[in-house]
């Protein structure tokens, strides 16, 4: 008898281990939050919650040798508009996820999306 309740203990610190644990890595991170990180020279200028977003908004980044106009909208980012010569950041489109991130070589600008869970964690190839 004193064995068998000897393994009910044993089994229940077992459960109660496992259950803060999952609770722990549960609060962590919210699932489907995505935070997009926006790199001016390298600097953080602005961090947006992309799963906090109500409604859909712009704004301009203006860097040394010209300007990108920045659209957000819920769980996602692009740039619509930039006076830089090749126009790849506008070309990207909008982006959801770490797969690929958004950057304007003359402006120096990177946008970049973590959190957000992902099938995949890099795109290669041409389309």
């Amino acid at each position: 008898m004193k064995n068998n309740i000897k393994w009910i203990i044993i089994f229940a610190v077992i459960v109660t281990v496992c259950a803060a644990v999952w609770l722990i890595q549960k609060s962590r991170v919210p699932e489907g939050t995505a935070m997009a990180r926006i790199e001016l020279s390298g600097k953080v200028i602005r961090e947006i919650d992309l799963s906090a977003v109500a409604e859909p908004f712009e704004f301009t980044v203006e860097a040394e040798n010209g300007s990108n106009t920045v659209r957000v909208e819920k769980g996602r980012i692009a740039v619509t508009e930039a006076d830089c010569p090749d126009k790849v950041c506008v070309k990207t489109g909008y982006i959801e996820n770490c797969a690929m991130p958004i950057v304007c070589l003359p402006h120096r600008l990177v946008i970049t999306v973590n959190g957000n869970d992902s099938e995949y964690d890099a795109v290669a190839g041409d389309k």
